[in-house]
């Protein structure tokens, strides 16, 4: 199936699977996302993730993988439109929260580092001093004793896990790989292959592992092992570094009260269809504080929902 943001129809059509909140819904019903990124280096892409969470969702927790008490508060000056909490509170916030974003922003390197064995608990890893080996044991650690969670894998976290951790999920996860993860997640380069081919891979390959795939290219392939998608749309400008953390952040906030595969569809269209209407005011050289200040115009335009008025 292809679906062309350029045809509204099909957008609006899309976005109706994506659940409104109710008309009499109170605190907290309409979603919480604890989004866990960042590092010593990039902080930006955590960031933007949680920014775009802000508007889609009631309460976006916030958590940094790098932590010393200056960068603590002065990311609590950056982020205003949640909470950020201590490495230290994160199962707290993982137990209560709808869904869980690892991997924005997170350190990976080449090699993986050995995973700690034994009984493993959150203070000792808090205190790797190593950003890729921190990454890789967290998400071992979260997907053991979390396995019946909502999460969507992404960057750092896809870079730095092994493919067989993701059969002891017992909810089905989200992956958000570009073609290179793709390859260093499941040992298969595909980016020379013809888009029939790629579409091929990515469904026996969400049916075999039992996740959904959003892979991100050009025209972004989506699918959960039985459907499979293509999004069709775009433009240059959101080839900007960025634009993944961004989707990522649609498809966490999504998930929360929609199924996987119909939340990584919307994501994927809705960040299409933004880019699109600022090609028509800046042509290709918006950036992401625009992506993600005209995100929830777009939805409110395109979902029949609220585009019908009812």
């Amino acid at each position: 199936m292809h679906i062309k943001v350029s045809k509204k129809s099909s957008v609006r059509i899309v976005f109706s699977k994506i659940k409104l909140p109710k008309e009499r819904s109170y605190k907290g019903q309409n979603g919480k996302i604890l989004i866990i990124g960042g590092s010593s280096l990039f902080h930006a892409a955590s960031i933007w993730a949680a920014e775009v969470a802000s508007h889609f969702v009631d309460m976006v927790h916030y958590s940094s993988t790098i932590e010393n008490e200056r960068l603590f508060y002065s990311l609590k000056k950056i982020f205003r439109n949640g909470i950020v909490v201590p490495q230290k509170e994160l199962e707290n916030y993982i137990k209560e929260d709808d869904v869980t974003l690892l991997g924005p922003g997170m350190v990976r390197q080449r090699g993986k580092h050995k995973i700690i064995r034994g009984e493993v608990n959150l203070k000792m890893l808090v205190k790797i001093k190593n950003e890729a080996e921190y990454t890789r044991n967290l998400t071992h650690y979260l997907i053991n004793n979390f396995s019946n969670k909502k999460f969507v894998f992404d960057a750092g976290a896809l870079q730095m896990m092994d493919v067989d951790w993701l059969s002891k999920l017992k909810t089905i996860p989200i992956i958000t790989p570009h073609l290179k993860e793709f390859e260093t997640l499941f040992d298969q380069s595909i980016d020379d292959f013809s888009t029939e081919k790629k579409v091929d891979i990515v469904k026996n390959t969400a049916a075999k592992f039992k996740v959904v795939i959003l892979l991100k290219a050009v025209d972004d392939i989506i699918s959960d092992g039985k459907h499979t998608v293509i999004v069709e749309g775009g433009n240059a400008g959101l080839t900007k570094g960025g634009t993944g953390d961004v989707l990522s952040g649609l498809v966490a906030s999504f998930f929360v009260h929609n199924n996987p595969l119909d939340s990584a569809i919307a994501a994927s269209a809705l960040l299409k269809l933004t880019g699109e209407k600022l090609f028509k005011s800046f042509g290709y050289w918006y950036n992401i504080n625009d992506i993600i200040k005209n995100l929830p115009q777009v939805m409110a335009e395109y979902h029949p929902g609220i585009s019908s008025g009812g």
